[in-house]
């Protein structure tokens, strides 16, 4: 663990903060140039990450950098601590390449009234992003994970485009679930506490990651299963995986889809980097005891969310079903025990978020144009609109891992990495690849292909906006596609890393007291 001269993780979330605060507080300045400065605070906070990527080791990526720490509540052990490893890094330059995109992509969307709410609650979101993938401190992490939900209960049930009642519906089973899993993520951290004995040295950093690390994986397995259950029903739910996944398709059919993609692309990979992070780290014993079950679900969500892809109409549905099944690929790699497929998982988290993205605000666009959400209502939409179709197959086939394109290289690494351990779980999940086949070529054949619709004729493809939104997530796509041995060597040593104690520097320790 390195420290920082500069506190480059607490000012990334001071400016997203302290922008949805102006615009909170100041109602006139909102509705006068809320999206402007929104859009702004965004691209600040771009380039501040950008800049935090040069001071960064990539030479030792499995070190958590940039780090800082300062006494919150000594009493109970929580400090205010940030750092981040190469994944945390990447997942938190991911949100911070959307953000702006979202807000451009939804630039006309806003209600007349009060233009700059939407964009207010979305840097809010953005502040709590950087905050859960840099946390360092388990009670910091746990507070972030909470509060995010506030803005986007008001992001879905308030500035969602479905019907009023389906809006409210949606966002309170989103609470519900979520609160659920938080409030049982809390009761395992109370247990946590409750259960272990803190050292005199260590009371006042007890939930740190680097003292935890040192203590609980050491704890009896009674401790270490107690914890990581707690943790893993929270973690489940927000992946989400099987059978706790219902609440995120009743969302993404009624949220903007800016929303979803936060929500989707980002947001949800904090279940998934919370399995890598805290529970293979901190509870390995308990994690190599629930490996199979893991697994086990992991391939029924593959191929349960695929198969409910292909029975949608909604086209909203259908993109939030193949997550689930995407997701179930991750879940495999996080615990089939080889650090191959890990690395697959954690690449398959930044692919899938620029991948989704794509898919999320296109499936958005034809709808907006088109009046309805309903694939049974388009046909021909190749001929009226070929700038979207185009885009949106190129999505499409970048999420079912086509050759070359953003997906291919982790799903490779999860299969190749689950054969090695279990031939037949790998052999289930190939199942999947053909069932995301059909999930996207099917709806791109109803849609797209043959003579346009009567009422179709005449709408407009993309313009000069949303063409501009998708050219750096086409270019992303090809990169992670093309050009993967970068991210595929930072994340490897994260991979080899775990099941090893973190321990802090001495100049670390220094800064933290």
């Amino acid at each position: 663990m390195v420290a920082a001269n500069f506190p480059w993780l607490s000012v990334l979330v001071a400016v997203p903060a302290a922008g949805a605060a102006l615009l909170g507080f100041v109602p006139p300045l909102r509705r006068a140039a809320g999206r402007v400065i929104a859009l702004a605070c965004a691209l600040v906070e771009l380039a501040l990450g950008l800049a935090a990527v040069t001071v960064f080791d990539w030479s030792a990526p499995a070190t958590y950098q940039v780090y800082e720490s300062h006494e919150w509540i000594p009493q109970m052990g929580i400090t205010w601590s940030l750092g981040v490893n190469a994944l945390g890094l990447v997942m938190i330059l991911l949100a911070l390449g959307l953000v702006p995109l979202v807000l451009i992509a939804g630039w006309n969307e806003e209600e007349a009234g009060d233009r700059g709410a939407y964009p207010a609650l979305v840097l809010a979101l953005q502040a709590f992003m950087v905050v859960i993938f840099a946390a360092y401190d388990l009670v910091v992490f746990y507070v972030a994970f909470e509060a995010m939900l506030v803005p986007l209960y008001l992001m879905i049930g308030r500035y969602g485009t479905g019907e009023e009642t389906a809006r409210h519906r949606a966002a309170m089973k989103f609470l519900l679930y979520s609160l659920f899993g938080g409030l049982v993520m809390l009761g395992g951290i109370l247990f946590l506490w409750a259960s272990a004995s803190r050292a005199a040295d260590g009371a006042s950093t007890f939930f740190r990651l680097d003292t935890l690390a040192s203590t609980l994986p050491g704890a009896a397995s009674s401790v270490q299963m107690v914890v990581f259950v707690t943790f893993m029903v929270a973690f489940a739910i927000k992946a989400p995986m099987v059978p706790v996944h219902t609440w995120l398709p009743d969302t993404a059919a009624v949220a903007r889809p800016g929303t979803s993609v936060l929500l989707v692309g980002v947001l949800d990979k904090i279940g998934t980097f919370g399995m890598i992070t805290l529970c293979l780290q901190l509870t390995p014993a308990a994690s190599s005891h629930a490996k199979w079950v893991m697994c086990v679900l992991a391939v029924i969500s593959i191929v349960w969310g695929g198969l409910a892809a292909n029975g949608q109409n909604d086209i909203m549905r259908l993109v939030s079903y193949t997550s689930v099944s995407h997701f179930g690929f991750m879940v495999l790699g996080i615990f089939i025990g080889s650090n191959l497929a890990l690395v697959g998982a954690m690449f398959y988290m930044v692919a899938h978020g620029v991948s989704i993205a794509a898919m999320f605000l296109l499936s958005g666009w034809l709808a907006r144009r088109g009046g309805t959400q309903d694939m049974r209502e388009y046909v021909g939409m190749q001929r009226v609109t070929p700038v979207l179709a185009g885009l949106w197959l190129v999505s499409g086939l970048a999420s079912i891992a086509l050759p070359g394109l953003s997906g291919f290289v982790p799903e490779y690494l999860v299969l190749m990495g689950t054969w090695t351990v279990n031939a037949p779980l790998a052999l289930v999940a190939v199942i999947g690849v053909v069932i995301a086949a059909m999930y996207v070529l099917m709806p791109y054949q109803r849609v797209f292909t043959g003579a346009p619709g009567k009422g179709k004729e005449e709408l407009a493809d993309l313009g000069g906006r949303e063409r501009g939104v998708m050219a750096p997530l086409v270019v992303a796509m090809l990169v992670l596609g093309i050009w993967s041995a970068p991210l595929v060597g930072a994340l490897t040593p994260v991979a080899d890393s775990f099941g090893h104690p973190a321990t802090a520097p001495a100049a670390a320790e220094g800064s933290a007291q």
